[in-house]
């Protein structure tokens, strides 16, 4: 079956994600000055992790549905196991503002992006193994050492973040680091 309508349809969930966020994002009432954003800057933090990743998934999401032609039903269902974990984005990154980086908080937003990426990986392999292993998509996927160094990094993240948060946090950031730098393994095939 065509690719499109699974574009359009995930490029409709994560907008709704995205939207989600900010409006979950409250504007704080009382004096109208630069203090009365202190109470909501790690709220704000929060949603610019949460959106840098929401768009770093976006961005590979698309450049994987690229370099595809077609789609079947357990790529349909990876997707959507994909689609689940990142729709609980919202969730746990205003329960982790809110709480200012507290632990379970933390904890429950670095798990959610540990089985996000995880659900990628089930995603990628499964558009290869419809397409080939001689297919551009194979071969510009390759071993995806980045995408198995972020997963060990995910790992590390959650284990770290029972012992102390901000060092899980920052785990999940040099993560979201990682990603910034664009993958043009998946770029080059597309052109």
């Amino acid at each position: 079956m065509p690719k499109h309508r699974l574009e359009a349809f995930s490029d409709g969930v994560l907008a709704i994600i995205l939207t989600i966020m900010v409006l979950e994002m409250k504007v704080p009432h009382g004096e109208a000055d630069l203090r009365a954003l202190a109470p909501v800057l790690p709220v704000f933090l929060s949603y610019v992790l949460s959106f840098t990743y929401v768009g770093i998934y976006w961005n590979n999401h698309h450049h994987l549905l690229q370099a595809v032609h077609r789609v079947n039903g357990r790529i349909l269902w990876a997707n959507m196991h994909l689609l689940f974990w990142l729709s609980l984005l919202p969730f746990v990154t205003g329960w982790m503002g809110e709480n200012h980086f507290q632990r379970w908080p933390v904890i429950a937003y670095n798990a959610v992006l540990l089985m996000a990426a995880l659900a990628y990986f089930i995603l990628s392999r499964a558009l290869v193994t419809l397409h080939g292993p001689e297919s551009a998509l194979a071969k510009a996927v390759g071993r995806d050492s980045k995408g198995t160094i972020s997963v060990l990094a995910y790992l590390l993240a959650l284990a770290a973040s029972f012992l102390q948060p901000r060092i899980g946090l920052g785990l999940s950031i040099a993560v979201a680091l990682l990603w910034l730098v664009p993958d043009r393994r998946l770029e080059r095939v597309v052109d």
